[in-house]
């Protein structure tokens, strides 16, 4: 269905400009003086590249008012310098992948205000694109204030999230394991997912390290039920009479032990970490008192691989 013509009065509403208006708007910026209000004079652009990384100032701060620069830390903090002998104060660069990241933490510890910005927030110049062009439509672009900056959290927000989504990674592989854990006994018809509610548990973990060592005796197996396990050893061990096949052990190995390794060293070094549990320590500025005490009351929550990361050595986070 094509899509619908908006009206002149929802054009006006919405402040969208129809395709004249942004004719005229783009030939004032692209003009040498657009005749708009200046409201950064002291800005840059930094055009972000994987190699290297191109700066524009305005042509009366220097008599090469574009550089390319590289992106090893030597050279980043040479751009700064030469930022600062330019009497620069704030910096515009678009957020490309994650080679804004290194850059943005040097100029701001050298005082200058960044302001990152979308790639689909800035129109380029028409006709073949280059790297100094980019650059200098940056700073052109910010010097009359026409760029959003992008929301960047503080550094303590930033540890927390970068760690979170680690986390977050962990937890899915891990799920993906036990679910090709399952596949695998399904495979050698090893019913004891049908026995036991879960085989990433502690009944089901301790059957499948002893096949893994070596045991095929039915009866010996549902021995190492635990004795929370509603199924009774004789349901148990008639779940574990199946074909074993030496490839699909092979399989069962390969994906046991990834799961085993991050559910006793990533997951509780993660939850361990320093920069998180002063941040949930000093939740909401309360200290160690009755509300803390009513958190570590709380029952932990599990994943699907039956991984938890509120319990730690320090504390409940």
């Amino acid at each position: 269905m094509a899509k619908r013509k908006m009206s002149t009065f929802e054009r006006l509403r919405s402040g969208k400009m129809n395709r004249k208006e942004r004719k005229e708007w783009q030939q004032r910026l692209y003009a040498e003086d657009a005749g708009l209000e200046v409201v950064h004079p002291d800005a840059a652009g930094i055009d972000v590249g994987n190699a290297s990384h191109f700066v524009a100032v305005a042509p009366d701060r220097d008599e090469q008012p574009v550089r390319e620069f590289g992106s090893w830390t030597t050279d980043l903090r040479r751009m700064a310098e030469w930022l600062k002998r330019c009497g620069i104060r704030t910096v515009a660069m678009q957020s490309t992948g994650v080679y804004w990241v290194a850059m943005q933490e040097v100029l701001e510890r050298e005082g200058f205000e960044v302001c990152l910005v979308n790639a689909r927030g800035t129109k380029n110049q028409p006709g073949r694109k280059s790297d100094v062009q980019e650059c200098q439509w940056l700073m052109k672009l910010h010097t009359y204030g026409l760029l959003r900056n992008s929301f960047h959290p503080p550094e303590q927000i930033r540890a927390v999230r970068t760690i979170w989504r680690q986390r977050d990674r962990l937890v899915k592989e891990a799920g993906r394991e036990v679910q090709q854990m399952q596949k695998a006994l399904t495979t050698m018809n090893v019913q004891l997912a049908n026995a036991i509610s879960d085989v990433s548990g502690v009944t089901g973990q301790a059957i499948i390290r002893a096949i893994l060592r070596g045991e095929r005796d039915p009866q010996q197996l549902a021995k190492l039920r635990d004795w929370r396990v509603a199924a009774s050893e004789a349901e148990i061990a008639h779940s574990l009479e199946g074909n074993w096949r030496e490839d699909v052990l092979f399989e069962l190995q390969q994906v046991w032990m990834p799961l085993i390794f991050t559910r006793s060293k990533s997951l509780p070094a993660m939850c361990n970490y320093k920069g998180i549990c002063p941040l949930y320590r000093c939740e909401a500025g309360r200290g160690p008192g009755n509300g803390a005490r009513r958190m570590r009351r709380q029952k932990s929550p599990t994943s699907s691989a039956g991984i938890s990361c509120r319990r730690t050595n320090r504390g409940s986070i």
